[in-house]
């Protein structure tokens, strides 16, 4: 697999566990708001890190380390995901996969295989405001609603989570997001935080009370909801 970018140690893209977390390149989305814009715009650009560099690590790190996060870009645009998942999880390693959930068949295939332990899905916006957050004015958020519908199923311990805009996002999206994913399992706010790779300079952060505010909507339809700090 293509691997741009590793992280030998993060405490917070797992949740209670210590992982290590890797990005691949390229996306199928072009929100303005990413801050892995060089990852999803010019993914060549940025130098590839072998895979053995990678199991090298992670077999020196066994017992120390609990899982591995795969990120992106988005994840499961990689043809070899399936293989790369399945040689993580012989290793003994627990796999979060971070995605944007617009490929459902992917996303059900590697949790039948029992190929993910925990998985994180970006819910980008109400559907109405769907094309506009990720970039393609006639988006169609068919595949998304069915990979909701899926993680909502419970075949795989999973969250659900809003990067939240000030010029994307209002009350009346989480109303709608919340119709959405009613009785997820949790549900989690991070605020937009700008960076030199974004891919749009006209997106800002949220006011927190704005954040609180979305929280408390949210809550009408999910039990647990958090906002998580991105600083």
């Amino acid at each position: 697999m293509k691997i741009r970018g590793f992280q030998k140690l993060t405490l917070v893209d797992y949740p209670n566990q210590m992982a290590a977390i890797l990005f691949t390149g390229g996306c199928d989305f072009r929100c303005p708001f990413c801050h892995n814009g060089e990852l999803v715009l010019h993914p060549s650009l940025t130098p590839e890190i072998p895979e053995s560099e990678v199991f090298s690590y992670l077999e020196k790190r066994k017992g120390l380390l609990d899982g591995v996060v795969v990120s992106g870009g988005e994840p499961t645009l990689a043809d070899d995901l399936d293989e790369f998942l399945s040689s993580l999880k012989k290793m003994g390693y627990l796999v979060k996969l971070d995605t944007n959930g617009s490929r459902p068949e992917v996303l059900s295939r590697i949790v039948s295989e029992k190929l993910v332990d925990y998985v994180a899905m970006d819910i980008k916006n109400s559907f109405e405001r769907y094309p506009e957050t990720v970039g393609f004015p006639k988006y169609d958020t068919s595949n998304v609603s069915r990979s909701i519908s899926f993680l909502l199923s419970g075949q795989v311990d999973y969250e659900f989570r809003t990067t939240c805009v000030k010029e994307l996002h209002d009350e009346k999206s989480f109303h709608s997001i919340g119709k959405i994913v009613e009785g997820a399992e949790r549900y989690y706010l991070q605020n937009f935080v700008p960076n030199e790779n974004t891919i749009s300079k006209d997106c800002s952060p949220c006011s927190m009370e704005d954040l609180v505010k979305y929280s408390e909507i949210l809550r009408n339809y999910i039990g647990n909801v958090q906002i998580r700090d991105m600083a």
